[in-house]
């Protein structure tokens, strides 16, 4: 017999650890290679991890709701291996030593994992196991943690910042428990706190229904109350014809999707409208960090996607300004279809640096929608409309019948002014009007 050690595998190059949601399988199971064992969860993405080989799981390393690193044993797996008898006393003695040396190891990680977590175990925030480690040293309180504002993905708190805090707090942070000065500041901290997210009380009857809210659920509510209490939100509104488009789209659909095999949408059409856009105007694809911007390289497109539970996600068109039509009609297809069936990898919704929405889906003509941080911007579609418009030509004014849209334009006017964020989503409108009837697919 010989031991698989499972471990949790690089999802990504910016995925350093995720959350076990539960065990599929319970030890003294029969595991068959790529038959998954257990549920892990990164940010908004959960996805089934399977084993690499067939046996016997005899070890559970983790419990549910720990957070994991890259790299780190979750399960060990007993395999059928190949030996004479003459090695068979060597290979068990191996497995003895092995066997307590994981339990030593099991115990190591359950002791680090009571002296970090048992004090933040009523927080809603999730922190890292640095920060807890850090924080439980330092003694500070979970409330005191709780108001401390995070610079990290989704406002959470990052080493830096935690560090940055008991700088700022000098030594009266060293002995807490002698003075009143560190019992003033958890109440000065946490007043921000209580005005952002107050307790109030909702009286229940018996005909209400309590629904807990989804672990999705909670990490979007609070990084779109993080993002508006970051971001200075304004917005801007267009509205663009794109009759040339819609009788464009109702010509090739049918060719396009006999010979490529997927569907056209008009999605890819303004999803590439959007990356020329952003190649017009670079300051669109920044990132705000502190004080500092951050001009990024490569125009990755975030798209929001409904999911049938009605949460969203956001998987992202890496390099979209790289791609024709075809490739992000792809692109497009691919990743909502997978994000709906929720067989997106981690690394497919990182990474984003501009997003767009279609609001238009569930009939708005116009939205407001929330920036995703850190990004900058986020351009919402409504829907598309027959309405009568006026029609100039040479030979004067007429009435017709055209098919129009709004753009709504939500960016953050800490660092693009009313300016920049008006000619961009011009530009997009001006891309789609001057679409080429006759462009070939």
């Amino acid at each position: 017999m010989a031991k698989f050690e499972l471990k949790l595998p690089q999802m990504g190059e910016s995925v350093a650890e995720a959350t076990i949601i539960s065990w599929l399988k319970e030890v003294g199971d029969t595991i068959e290679a790529d038959e998954a064992v257990l549920e892990i969860a990164t940010d908004k993405v959960d996805s089934e991890l399977p084993s690499e080989v067939d046996g016997v799981l005899v070890e559970i390393l983790h419990n549910v709701d720990d957070v994991v690193k890259v790299g780190e044993t979750l399960a060990i797996i007993e395999t059928d291996g190949e030996g004479s008898e003459e090695a068979a006393p060597t290979a068990k003695a191996e497995e003895v030593v092995e066997t307590l040396a994981a339990a030593e190891v099991a115990k190591t990680v359950t002791a680090a994992k009571e002296t970090v977590t048992n004090d933040f175990s009523n927080s809603e925030k999730f922190y890292s196991p640095l920060v807890k480690n850090i924080a439980k040293e330092e003694g500070i309180s979970v409330e005191e943690l709780d108001a401390i504002a995070g610079s990290g993905k989704d406002g959470r708190v990052t080493k830096n910042d935690i560090l940055d805090y008991i700088k700022n707090k000098g030594t009266v942070q060293v002995q807490p428990q002698k003075t009143e000065a560190p019992k003033a500041a958890v109440k000065e901290a946490a007043k921000p706190v209580a005005k952002s997210t107050p307790a109030t009380l909702v009286s229940v009857n018996g005909g209400d229904e309590i629904i807990e809210m989804t672990r999705m659920g909670k990490l979007i509510a609070h990084h779109m109350v993080a993002s508006v209490q970051t971001s200075a939100h304004v917005q801007s509104f267009v509205e663009v014809d794109v009759t040339n488009i819609w009788n464009w789209r109702k010509k090739k659909k049918a060719e396009f999707e006999k010979r490529e095999g997927e569907k056209l949408t008009f999605t890819p059409i303004f999803m590439e409208a959007v990356a020329k856009a952003l190649k017009d105007f670079p300051m669109m694809n920044i990132a705000v960090n502190g004080d500092t911007i951050i001009k990024k390289k490569n125009i990755n497109l975030g798209m929001a996607a409904a999911l049938p539970d009605g949460n969203l996600i956001v998987p992202v068109i890496k390099n979209a300004d790289q791609l024709n039509l075809v490739g992000m009609a792809k692109a497009v297809n691919d990743l909502a279809g997978r994000a709906r069936e929720n067989k997106l990898k981690p690394d497919e919704i990182q990474g984003g640096t501009y997003t767009v929405t279609n609001v238009g889906t569930f009939g708005s003509i116009m939205g407001t929608p929330i920036i995703n941080q850190p990004q900058v911007g986020i351009l919402a579609l409504g829907a598309i409309r027959k309405v009568p418009a006026v029609i100039e030509t040479p030979e004067g004014d007429f009435i017709g019948i055209r098919y129009k849209m709004f753009l709504s334009h939500s960016y953050d006017h800490r660092v693009v002014n009313g300016a920049l964020g008006g000619q961009f989503v011009k530009q997009v409108a001006d891309y789609l009007e001057a679409w080429d009837s006759d462009r070939d697919i």
